[in-house]
């Protein structure tokens, strides 16, 4: 009797909880994405790859996710730099610094985007002054990859800080007893552990550049074949009263985007197979 007591969980049963979890990702999750490739399926294979592989569709695409990409890159490293900062020091305005890292979580992606190109606009704070240089930030796709940074900055931030914390500073310092240098501290025993955070932190900065509106809009210009995102098109082939149009190039993105994210899952999870045979 005491050891079943032991075995009990307060969570319900393995039945129940499976059922509810089932239940609630069919109908947030599968159903809808169902709903999605149906409509899709329903143009046929010579309409659905006019619609998803159009010139425009395609432009829209590599942008997409190709800004995506660069902004996590950023976030990688400075974000890294920033959880550095906030974990290993302390400073009057720390406690602020690490409010508005969490910023673009609580701000509306359309506040932010109308701000920056408040910013950076041709008759902006910052862009009367970058314009004459020959430097144009809005309307460009340098002016999307500055939204996605914004609005992905806090994942690797509030990612790899957890593990920094974890780690400690004495493991440093035991590295420098040794007769490591700072770099070879940095790249042996630092990087190492955690390098899986920042590999999930760059996923999530990926999966939400890749879907990011609301910031872009404004900031991007909209220009068909030059600064058109994926997910405006699919705004305006539903404008245009294609749904099925805005189905394929919706199930076009998610294919691209899982594959990608299936990838990087993949080499994460085949380096702490690695680390851990160490």
């Amino acid at each position: 009797m005491p050891g079943r007591a032991a075995s009990r969980s307060v969570i319900p049963g393995f039945t129940l909880t499976l059922g509810i979890t089932i239940t609630m990702l069919s109908a947030v999750v599968l159903i809808p994405l169902a709903a999605v490739f149906f409509k899709a399926a329903g143009l046929g294979f010579d309409g659905f790859a006019a619609a998803a592989l159009s010139d425009r569709a395609m432009r829209a695409y590599r942008l997409t996710f190709g800004t995506a990409m660069l902004a996590a890159a950023i976030n990688t490293v400075f974000g890294l730099a920033l959880a550095w900062v906030l974990v290993r020091y302390r400073f009057p305005g720390r406690q602020l610094i690490s409010a508005l890292v969490d910023l673009p979580f609580a701000l509306p992606t359309a506040v932010a985007g109308i701000a920056l190109t408040a910013l950076y606009g041709p008759s902006g704070w910052i862009g009367r002054y970058l314009t004459p240089l020959g430097i144009d930030v809005a309307f460009t796709p340098l002016g999307i990859v500055m939204a996605l940074v914004f609005v992905g900055l806090p994942f690797t931030v509030r990612t790899v800080e957890p593990v920094l914390a974890d780690l400690g500073a004495d493991v440093e310092e035991a590295a420098a007893s040794l007769g490591a240098s700072r770099w070879q501290t940095f790249a042996r025993v630092i990087l190492p552990a955690i390098l899986p955070a920042l590999g999930t932190g760059f996923a999530l900065g990926l999966a939400r550049g890749i879907g990011e509106y609301g910031s872009v809009i404004f900031i991007a210009g909209n220009m068909p074949y030059r600064t058109e995102i994926a997910p405006l098109l699919i705004v305006v082939q539903l404008e245009q009263d294609s749904v099925g149009g805005a189905a394929a190039i919706a199930v076009t993105m998610l294919a691209l985007s899982f594959a990608l994210l299936l990838g990087i899952n993949l080499v994460q999870a085949f380096q702490r197979r690695r680390m851990g045979a160490a």
